[in-house]
């Protein structure tokens, strides 16, 4: 047993060092929201959202986690199915089900550290003052998310091709998070595109930190939505991948 959970603690700390490691990583989890942040909160208002900064601070950081948890992750999946590596891996006394979760133990450390940094960054930088407790809850919030895009990035990664996952996963990061309100608040849309939000997991990733800082009740539905995306995600993946293994 000891080990198992040492190979498999092993395999997590190597996941976490090539994470933190790749550029795109950097860009699109570091930089870009950063980048987002200050360009629009310093040129717009919010129209009238009450703590434009700290809102658009929880959309970018939303934006930041999604981009690690989706576009990486999924490269990364494929890049190592296409080489063979996972079954590699079956030849290793690492136990059955272990790189999945290395993988998404350590995407969920990284995910940590990534939301402490923008947090940091934002908040520092713009003074924003809200109570710890919102502070945690809506960093929980969003951290708690990032498994849902996680299972869509095990899902894309079932793609041998790391090219055409690149195009696609970059396709699906910016659009979700366009329809989802994490570039621009849902109160700015169109009717019928604020409806439609409401079925995107990127919504529901905003929607309990937006609410924390309006001093509005949560509706905890959200995250119980991002749970089915997730559970979806997942069976549809294992699914691809028994048959793949099949043949």
């Amino acid at each position: 047993m000891s080990q198992a959970y040492r190979a498999t603690w092993a395999q997590c700390r190597a996941e976490m060092l090539r994470t933190v490691r790749n550029r795109r990583f950097v860009f699109f989890s570091i930089l870009m929201p950063t980048a987002f942040f200050f360009i629009f909160t310093g040129t717009m208002d919010g129209g009238g959202i009450h703590n434009w900064a700290a809102y658009y601070l929880m959309s970018m950081t939303s934006y930041g986690v999604v981009g690690a948890s989706l576009v990486t992750f999924s490269q990364r999946v494929s890049k190592e199915r296409a080489q063979g590596w996972i079954r590699l891996l079956r030849m290793t006394p690492l136990p059955s089900g272990a790189y999945v979760l290395s993988k998404a133990a350590a995407q969920g450390a990284v995910n940590i550290g990534l939301i402490l940094v923008l947090f940091l960054t934002g908040g520092l930088s713009k003074s924003i003052d809200l109570p710890a407790s919102v502070w945690i809850e809506a960093g929980l919030w969003i951290w708690a998310g990032g498994f849902a895009f996680m299972a869509l990035g095990m899902l894309l990664g079932t793609m041998r091709n790391s090219d055409v996952v690149q195009v696609l996963a970059t396709i699906l990061y910016m659009s979700l998070s366009i329809v989802g309100g994490l570039w621009m608040p849902t109160s700015a849309m169109p009717q019928i595109m604020q409806t439609i939000a409401k079925f995107s997991p990127t919504y529901r990733m905003g929607q309990g930190p937006w609410a924390l800082i309006g001093g509005q009740p949560v509706d905890w539905s959200g995250i119980g939505v991002l749970a089915v995306y997730m559970i979806l995600f997942m069976v549809v993946s294992a699914y691809i991948m028994k048959k793949q293994e099949a043949v």
